[in-house]
């Protein structure tokens, strides 16, 4: 059977009447005859039994006409919904994200992005730098902000360069320091993100280069979170400039090299972007740095 006799077996029982239905369809009365055999030989039932006044369905012939009145709704629905997602003026966007990006760069971006394409609809996800790469693994996403790249067949866009500081508590004895290197802290209670994470992996290195091992003594996934409770006196903690003074803390320049979190828009390059997705890398990539976003330091 082919998607064409169903709509003919549905034509039959709408109209009750062979001749009747093949006008509708502008189909001749044979070929329609034909269609309805195919239908039976695959079925292996009989659907249409003659009266007097045209046909009638019998009991498998209604159940086989609801079944194909259903797989014909389906598939112009399908259409419907693929032309509008393989249309790049009204598709769809899947895009992941860094929880520490949530309130300033994400939203300016689809700001920006919404101002030149409002019909296309921007599905969002949330998550850590490990989950988004296993999303894009599992070909869940198409693109994501993230601060590093991932390794593999991956393409890259810097969006913006943010200045890491050791942020201290307010009653901190370095408070009024303008300055510290990561090797001065050995001492210090540590809070920061947990393994795994992509902030954390960058924090991990530059410790490593610096020859130090502090304590930790929490983790959070928030980078937020850890900017109070570094304001709650639990140690002290290396984040993005932005995040320094929310809860009153105090954040001090690292002048350790290479103290800095890159952001940027990564993309899978083994495999092609759906149209509206492309649409959305090439806007970012085109608009230029800082374009509708935030500018480093903001928050």
């Amino acid at each position: 059977m082919e998607l064409r006799d169903l709509a003919r077996l549905v034509a039959v029982a709408d109209h009750q009447h062979v001749s009747a239905a093949a006008d509708s369809l502008g189909a001749s009365q044979p070929t329609l005859s034909r269609a309805l055999a195919r239908c039976e030989a695959e079925l292996g039932a009989r659907l249409f039994e003659r009266v007097p006044d045209g046909v009638r369905a019998t009991p498998a012939g209604a159940l086989a006409v609801e079944a194909a009145r259903e797989i014909g709704e389906r598939h112009a629905r399908l259409l419907t919904e693929l032309a509008h997602l393989l249309d790049p003026a009204t598709g769809l966007v899947r895009l992941a994200f860094l929880d520490s990006m949530a309130t300033s760069l994400v939203p300016s971006l689809l700001r920006a992005f919404h101002a030149r394409a409002p019909q296309v609809r921007v599905e969002l996800r949330q998550e850590p730098g490990h989950e988004i790469a296993d999303d894009f693994d599992r070909a869940a996403i198409d693109l994501a902000v993230v601060s590093d790249l991932p390794e593999g067949p991956y393409g890259w866009h810097q969006l913006q360069e943010e200045r890491l500081v050791l942020v201290v508590p307010a009653g901190h004895r370095w408070r009024d320091r303008a300055a510290v290197d990561l090797a001065e802290v050995g001492g210090e209670e540590l809070i920061t993100t947990p393994p795994g994470f992509g902030s954390r992996r960058l924090l991990d290195g530059l410790l490593r280069a610096a020859g130090v091992a502090p304590r930790i003594s929490f983790q959070s996934q928030d980078l937020a979170t850890i900017e109070g409770l570094v304001a709650a006196g639990l140690g002290v903690g290396v984040l993005p400039e932005a995040f320094a003074g929310h809860s009153g803390t105090v954040g001090l320049r690292l002048t350790t090299p290479g103290a800095r979190r890159l952001i940027g828009l990564t993309w899978r390059t083994d495999r092609e972007l759906a149209p509206a997705a492309e649409g959305f890398r090439r806007f970012v990539v085109e608009a230029g740095p800082g374009v509708g976003l935030p500018q480093p330091g903001s928050r």
